[in-house]
């Protein structure tokens, strides 16, 4: 998530718990957002050049956030002793339909990055982003990396995604703003999926789909605590 990885020390603490998963032996994906707030500013600049951007050319622009995530955390996992290798959603084959700023995932071909996996490589993909059959590049919607990670692990085979965030897991309400509000240890996908679709931000619904067809299990934990999530 974007707030993990909002300043270059919080994308060396990232990399480090990516790394020491490494060192156990574990093959690791990682699925990266923009930093910080950059889409919001990516968005409020294209709004100062032009009131009705094309959403063409606001795909091409938002997509751009999740680039320069991907390649500083594949420099931070480089620089940690491991190889890594960072990729756009095109290069890795997430295609999707042609609704730009809303696209849904159809296929992911994923062949080069199982290429890459094979090597011992860590894999950094930037998240909310595709390509349409017509070679345009898309975006999947706010909190789309989300569903890029969970649709990954879906193409893999893989039975668990973790998604690292600035709260520990799924509360009773939002801890920020509520600060007695409890942390629920387990929760199922139909109340996942309604909390989401209410509007609780810790997860996107369609990444909670996904999962719940696929029988993926969704760990929510903070890139900020090493506590279970």
């Amino acid at each position: 998530g974007g707030s993990s990885l909002a300043t270059p020390k919080s994308i060396l603490t990232a990399a480090r718990r990516v790394v020491r998963e490494r060192v156990e032996g574990r093959g690791i994906v990682v699925v990266v957002s923009a930093m910080g707030d950059t889409t919001n500013d990516l968005i409020s600049l294209a709004h100062k050049i032009s009131p009705h951007p094309s959403l063409r050319e606001m795909d091409m622009l938002l997509s751009a956030g999740e680039r320069i995530s991907m390649a500083l955390f594949s420099m931070a996992v480089q620089n940690l002793g491991w190889e890594a290798i960072s990729f756009t959603g095109s290069q890795v084959g997430i295609v999707t339909n042609e609704e730009h700023t809303r696209a849904k995932i159809v296929e992911i071909k994923g062949d080069r990055l199982r290429e890459e996996l094979s090597k011992g490589k860590v894999v950094i993909v930037a998240g909310f982003q595709g390509v349409s059959r017509e070679r345009e590049v898309t975006t999947l919607g706010r909190g789309g990396s989300d569903t890029t990670a969970v649709a990954l692990a879906s193409a893999l085979g893989l039975r668990r995604c973790q998604i690292f965030t600035d709260v520990e897991g799924v509360y009773s309400a939002d801890p920020r703003i509520i600060p007695e509000a409890k942390k629920i240890d387990r929760v199922s996908y139909d109340e996942m999926l309604e909390l989401s679709s209410l509007g609780a931000k810790v997860i996107h619904p369609r990444a909670v789909e996904i999962a719940y067809r696929e029988g993926i299990v969704l760990e929510l934990r903070s890139n900020f605590s090493e506590r279970e999530g």
